[in-house]
């Protein structure tokens, strides 16, 4: 609200001072009216005076008279002689010239050179980043004005220091896009920089908009603070796999980590036999349930912003061959030890159900045997009582032959 007043007690001063003054450099506020004063008419009617004017709305010099004009929406002559613009746009920047005579005859000539302008809303830096790479370009944010006129410029800040490209440490990507229809122009500048390392940890920075006309005062963006990384130089890139020797057994699992102690940490990707895995960055790579399209040759690289690429040492990933007798010791483990003790109760289970299926068949087996030999012993006891009945019979018989006469 303060701002508003203030432009509006200045655009009223403004059109005083073009009013009261002639042959000057006058300046107007888009959309704001614009008195010009015509210098030596007089103040009532009969007047004789011209008007002349040469802009954007115009191909050549076109004359307004006090009698009106069909112009009069746009600039129209008042009693007085001033002429008027009621609402100044783009289209009205250029030249006006005012020719008027007075009742005792002596002719006095007026020029203006009228420029509009626009005041644009207060700039701002989008996309800004929360930290920067010593040694490396990192791009700090881009900085947006919109809906000025003229142009006008961007600058970037640094701790409150100008920063101008040099062409190594600092450069700027500038673009100026022009609305097709107000006229309106909005500014975008890009700002890259190269911290060195060593220097501040925590550097502050800002853009402001000048106006492309003189004695306007400049925006301000807040101010942003950001980090440099206090970087820890790229070591060697181990490559840990666990279990150790990367030798596991069919449906076991496989845990590969690639150890790359940096500051900040780098990005992790990994290969396997020579070709770049399709997997998005990470330190930690797992196998589980390893089957042999997994079986290879393993490795990582590490990417760090400023030290570039650095590939481990390459492990290989096999399968355990297993015996009749089971796996090798210290080879099983996780899935691999289920699937083995789940083998052994099975086979348990039918062993068991074998032993007791062939005591069963021997059992009976045994029945059938004892049955078949009591059938003979039967018949020989009956053969034997039925001798004995028969041996008293034949003493008697020989008895009796032998007591005849």
């Amino acid at each position: 609200m303060a701002a508003g007043a203030a432009v509006r007690a200045w655009m009223l001063v403004l059109c005083l001072w073009g009013a009261v003054t002639g042959d000057q450099n006058i300046t107007a506020r888009i959309g704001k009216p614009l008195v010009l004063n015509c210098k030596g008419a007089p103040k009532k009617p009969p007047q004789q005076l011209e008007w002349k004017l040469n802009t954007g709305r115009t191909e050549a010099w076109k004359v307004l008279s006090p009698q009106g004009d069909p112009w009069d929406s746009v600039a129209r002559v008042l009693p007085n002689g001033s002429l008027l613009l009621p609402a100044v746009g783009i289209q009205d920047e250029g030249t006006f010239r005012c020719r008027a005579t007075s009742r005792s005859g002596k002719e006095t000539k007026s020029n203006y050179r009228v420029r509009v302008y626009q005041i644009p809303g207060k700039p701002e830096i989008v996309d800004p980043a929360s930290e920067l790479m010593p040694g490396v370009p990192n791009k700090v944010g881009t900085c947006v004005s919109e809906g000025g006129y003229p142009a006008g410029t961007l600058s970037w800040h640094l701790d409150g220091k100008t920063l101008t490209p040099d062409g190594k440490g600092v450069s700027m990507k500038e673009e100026t896009k022009r609305h097709p229809e107000t006229g309106l122009f909005t500014l975008h500048s890009e700002l890259m920089v190269t911290p060195t390392r060593g220097g501040a940890l925590h550097p502050t920075f800002s853009c402001s908009f000048t106006p492309g006309l003189p004695r306007r005062r400049a925006l301000h963006t807040a101010p942003i603070q950001l980090r440099v990384w206090n970087t820890v130089p790229l070591e060697e890139v181990q490559l840990v796999v666990e279990p150790e020797g990367g030798a596991v057994a069919l449906g076991g699992t496989v845990t590969l980590t690639c150890e790359a102690p940096a500051q900040p940490p780098p990005q992790i990707h990994w290969i396997k036999d020579g070709r770049p895995l399709p997997l998005p960055p990470g330190p930690v790579l797992l196998l589980p349930e390893v089957g042999p399209e997994d079986q290879g040759t393993y490795s990582c690289v590490a990417t760090h912003p400023s030290h570039g690429p650095q590939e481990s040492g390459a492990v290989s990933i096999s399968l355990i061959e297993t015996g009749e007798e089971g796996t090798t010791a210290g080879s099983v483990e996780g899935p691999g030890l289920e699937t083995l003790a789940l083998s052994l109760g099975i086979l348990g289970g039918l062993g068991t159900v074998a032993l007791l299926i062939g005591v069963i068949m021997w059992h009976q087996r045994r029945q059938r045997r004892g049955q078949e030999r009591k059938v003979p012993e039967n018949q020989e006891e009956e053969e034997e009582e039925r001798a004995e009945l028969n041996q008293p019979e034949e003493p008697e018989a020989a008895e009796s032959s032998t007591g005849g006469p």
